[in-house]
């Protein structure tokens, strides 16, 4: 019996007989048998509650549990499943103390999926365990219901965000509530509603909601109502990403009517306006991620399109004034805010009055800084290699530098009608104190 007892500690059986273990086989190749009970004191226990419960029946007779590997062989745990007369849940399947009630994995297994299924994606997981992506969502499912009762994620609350996201199709968006302190998510609804953001606040309670201090959200109304009615003391901040994203769409709006000028109306296409497709992600990129070509084709739109060139000054002045925290960036938004009222541009002075209507809750985020999207922690980057004093080192060959030659890019027309609200428009010049502010973007698109 050593081998059964050898099998038993390498398992790691807990409150488990180990009756014999042999290896078969099936189609999809070799694996460990192990026949198991559960030991007296964890015998004809309810599978819910774990409470004591008299003999039912015998149940749907043997069942079997995928176990971890052992080496190269799957191992398959297989025991009797009695059923138990529960007081509270009536007839059901005994508790196994190796698996979850009404799975067919073990403990084991289901913990080791549910922690790799947090690092990499289902379908390798799948393939890495040799089970299916469905089995693996049932245990994702299984672990976190498991683990949920036994961790109060709402407690300590203090600056929190609430978002929406979608998942699949047809519109289903998730209510997701954030930590901002630790970064992680601590509450889920489904529906994107006012009845989802009341039942996160009933689940916290009045006097956890009491002790919030910061909310961020994108600045719905029926995330606003709710939070100024149940925590009506905490400071409600606009999120920085959501608003950069309100000015991108402007722009993004303008380039779409700049596209649709140059290729003459619905359903046709030119030359200038297929060299013209191309610049969008020149506009949408950050300054300091664009590529050589993108750099062309900005300075190109620079020379050729001014009032695109300008909106695409006002997204990157945004972008970077909402980054200024204090008195400075209150400033800045009020001059910003002033540029984009007299920009002359539809889609930006439209954003500029959408932005007009959240002024307290962007002056918290100024002030406060919280946001919903988390940057990745420095903790997860693998550290230097440290040079070895005793590792030989070869100098190789310098290889001789091939210039490349930038191939020339063909100017951008200007759209024949101006993009203005005003009949007659009027080139308005900025003031010295505002171009000196901005000279470093300048410099950089020109």
């Amino acid at each position: 019996m050593l081998g059964v007892r050898v099998i038993h500690r390498m398992l790691g059986l807990e409150r488990t007989v180990v009756e014999a273990a042999e290896i078969a086989a099936d189609e999809a190749g070799e694996y460990l048998a192990v026949a198991v009970r559960p030991r007296k004191k964890a015998a004809r226990r309810c599978g819910r509650c774990q409470t004591r419960a008299p003999w039912y029946n015998n149940g749907g007779g043997r069942r079997w549990w995928r176990g971890l590997d052992l080496g190269t062989l799957r191992v398959w745990l297989h025991s009797d499943a009695p059923r138990v007369n529960c007081p509270v849940h009536g007839p059901t399947v005994a508790a196994m103390p190796r698996a979850r009630h009404g799975s067919r994995f073990t403990t084991a297994f289901e913990d080791t999926t549910a922690w790799l299924a947090a690092h990499a994606s289902a379908s390798a997981v799948a393939e890495l365990l040799r089970t299916t992506w469905r089995a693996v969502s049932g245990i994702i499912t299984r672990v976190v219901a498991d683990r949920a009762g036994a961790l109060d994620r709402l407690a300590g609350l203090t600056r929190i965000g609430i978002d929406e996201i979608a998942y699949r199709k047809g519109h289903r968006y998730l209510v997701v509530v954030v930590d901002h302190d630790s970064g992680r998510i601590v509450w889920s609804g489904e529906g994107r509603r006012k009845q989802t953001v009341e039942a996160f606040f009933a689940a916290l309670g009045p006097q956890r909601a009491a002790a919030l201090t910061h909310v961020s959200a994108d600045g719905a109304d029926w995330i606003g109502d709710v939070v100024a009615e149940c925590a009506p003391q905490a400071v409600r901040c606009l999120d920085a990403f959501h608003a950069v994203g309100w000015v991108t769409d402007a722009l993004d709006e303008v380039r779409r009517h700049v596209w649709n000028q140059l290729r003459g109306g619905k359903g046709r296409s030119t030359t200038e306006s297929k060299a013209f497709k191309g610049a969008r992600w020149a506009l949408w990129k950050n300054p300091d991620r664009l590529n050589p070509q993108q750099k062309a084709t900005l300075a190109s739109i620079q020379a050729t399109n001014r009032p695109l060139y300008r909106a695409y000054l006002l997204k990157e002045q945004f972008r970077e004034l909402i980054q200024i925290k204090g008195d400075d960036g209150r400033l800045l938004l009020a001059a910003w805010l002033r540029w984009a009222g007299r920009s002359k541009i539809p889609a930006i002075v439209k954003v500029a009055k959408k932005i007009r209507r959240h002024p307290a809750e962007l002056h918290n985020t100024l002030d406060s800084g919280p946001s919903n999207v988390q940057r990745p922690r420095r903790s997860h980057r693998h550290p230097p290699p440290r040079p070895d004093p005793t590792r030989l080192r070869l100098r190789q060959p310098e290889r001789a530098h091939r210039h490349r030659r930038p191939h020339p890019r063909r100017p951008l027309p200007t759209p024949a009608r101006p993009l203005t609200t005003h009949r007659h428009p009027r080139k308005q010049q900025e003031s010295p104190k505002w171009l000196a502010q901005h000279a470093q973007l300048r410099r950089f698109a020109a």
